[in-house]
């Protein structure tokens, strides 16, 4: 469980790299281009991700997988989660009414469990031999 506990707190510090260019993604995109909240968002998740694949295939997770391999089970996760992002932006800013920074915190936090299992169990999981 304790291996669990530090991959967990790796993982979130990791995204706070793709965290942030999906925040300033979102706040340029709504306050200078007039993009909606929910697409800014999705283009910043995006970019957050290319970011967040390399430092977790390195550090999070010390994979040894090819890139083939984990790269297409890490997007297969992340356009999950995209998708994910972009219905949850449109649900609480264009449906709801909120804040667009306030529900993009709440869709985060959603996201980082989505992707964090997902990257753990599928997508950098390391296979077991049998001995």
């Amino acid at each position: 469980m304790k291996k669990l506990h530090h991959q967990f707190l790796h993982f979130a510090a990791v995204g706070l790299a793709g965290t942030g260019i999906q925040y300033v993604t979102l706040w340029f995109g709504v306050e200078h281009l007039g993009l909606a909240a929910a697409v800014a968002s999705s283009v910043g998740y995006v970019l957050g991700c290319f970011a967040n694949y390399a430092l977790n295939y390195k550090y999070t997770f010390k994979s040894g997988k090819s890139h083939a391999e984990a790269a297409s089970k890490y997007f297969t996760i992340v356009g999950v989660g995209w998708c994910l992002n972009a219905a949850l932006m449109t649900l609480f800013v264009h449906t709801l009414g909120w804040q667009y920074f306030v529900a993009q915190i709440i869709t985060t936090g959603i996201g980082l469990i989505w992707n964090f299992g997902g990257s753990r169990f599928w997508a950098f999981r390391e296979h077991r031999h049998e001995s």
